[in-house]
């Protein structure tokens, strides 16, 4: 296996080697107007990818000034996502993902280069509870057997799970430490044999009465065709009591991340946007998302930029294309979304923090942090601060950790799920 992926690294450095690299600072393509170059045409995507290495004994993430950080002791397989019950308990869902076949060779050549950076190995395809009893964490399998759980919810006593294809519920008593009753569906959710961005990010309405998915794109620009595509890159509205479902809104790439703004109370999603059309192309984005409102993809891209590899074009819809509220910059590979709103980082509150999985088709390389948006007015503003660092090190050349899920304990500490480094962190007020 070491020999395969040595081999797709130096594949990919030659098919790459015509491109540059970015042109802009990062800064540039933050806000509402981002600068977008123009796009150019790879028959693959320029590539760096660091080599994954574990964290050493004692070593954490760097976090900003009066901030500190600590790591809960667990024996964890890909946390992906977190949900912390009221309680106080901590979920962590374990995924890694689900097999795609091949269906073309840069696909080969990108799995096998992605591996090398940490990101490969099995998930733990369930749910561990952590709990913190006298300072002590105690480690839990709470429900297993699962395929590719992400997103979590409770709305009473029921405990509502996105798996990769589907959407299901459980019987919660508060206490519990297991659940062993089988799956009932509510509804099913784009899956099959190809199933690419198999997060299923999830949310449940203030009132408890639906519950919003987020389902990602079967491709980049339709490569599989447009019926790869049904019911995908969008989010999804379900009847949390029928399971009936609706489109809520579409034209989003991959909407991995769902929250209420607080002050606004309207839906805030992230999103990873597309590939191969260069270093600073696309923007991954933060907006809020509208009732039947259409974001442009495949067709266009921030807005009303057209994109001329999805055939045939659909003008109609372009113009429709509603502009995000926010760009984060290209490639960063936003995962995790979290309005904060407890009293132990006042810093901190009301604004969106949000962790940045990172770039492996960009040079240099972007992401690989956890940033916080302020917002004023339901809406973000300014640049955003680097709260948590360190994931990536300083010469780009290794990664110890890649940062997805967030959540807010019960003591105002925020929590973030480490994919690549098995790890959860926890950050709070250095006092």
């Amino acid at each position: 296996m070491k020999f395969r992926v040595m081999s797709a690294l130096g594949i990919a450095v030659l098919l790459s080697a015509c491109d540059s690299g970015s042109d802009l600072d990062p800064q540039r393509q933050i806000g509402p107007d981002p600068q977008l170059p123009q796009a150019k045409n790879f028959f693959m995507p320029p590539m760096q990818v660091p080599e994954g290495t574990a964290w050493k004994e004692g070593e954490t993430p760097k976090v900003a000034d009066g901030l500190k950080i600590e790591k809960i002791p667990a024996s964890l397989m890909h946390p992906r996502q977190l949900y912390v019950l009221p309680n106080g308990d901590v979920l962590v869902a374990e995924a890694n993902g689900v097999k795609n076949p091949v269906t073309a060779p840069k696909e080969l050549i990108m799995s096998l280069v992605q591996k090398s950076s940490g990101k490969g190995g099995p998930g733990g395809n369930r749910i561990t509870l952590l709990r913190n009893v006298n300072g002590k964490w105690e480690q839990h399998r709470f429900i297993e057997n699962l395929n590719a759980p992400f997103g979590m919810q409770l709305i009473g006593n029921t405990l509502y799970v996105a798996n990769a294809d589907s959407l299901v519920k459980f019987p919660y008593q508060t206490g519990e430490t297991e659940i062993r009753t089988p799956p009932e569906e509510v509804t099913s959710l784009p899956g099959g044999e190809l199933n690419h961005h198999w997060t299923k990010a999830l949310l449940a309405s203030p009132d408890g009465s639906k519950l919003y998915v987020g389902v990602g794109s079967n491709s980049n620009i339709t490569e599989n065709g447009i019926g790869a595509e049904y019911g995908r890159a969008a989010v999804w509205e379900v009847d949390a009591a029928t399971g009936a479902s609706r489109i809520y809104a579409s034209g989003i790439r991959n909407p991995t991340g769902l929250q209420w703004e607080p002050q606004s109370g309207k839906l805030w999603a992230i999103a990873n946007e597309r590939d191969e059309i260069g270093s600073d192309l696309v923007p991954d984005y933060l907006t809020s998302v509208q009732d039947k409102g259409f974001y442009g993809w495949p067709y266009s891209y921030f807005g009303q930029h057209v994109d001329e590899r999805a055939q045939p074009q659909r003008p109609d819809l372009v113009a429709k294309a509603i502009k995000p509220d926010y760009a984060l910059s290209s490639h960063v590979a936003p995962l995790g979304l979290l309005f904060y709103g407890a009293d132990n980082m006042p810093q901190y509150r009301g604004g969106a923090f949000i962790s940045e999985h990172g770039s492996w088709n960009r040079t240099p390389l972007n992401g690989y942090k956890v940033i916080w948006v302020k917002f004023e007015n339901g809406k973000p503003v300014g640049q955003p601060q680097t709260v948590v660092s360190g994931f990536l090190t300083d010469d780009q050349k290794q990664v110890r950790g890649l940062p997805v899920g967030l959540a807010t304990d019960n003591q105002g500490g925020v929590l973030i799920a480490d994919d690549a480094g098995n790890a959860i962190w926890r950050i709070s007020a250095a006092q």
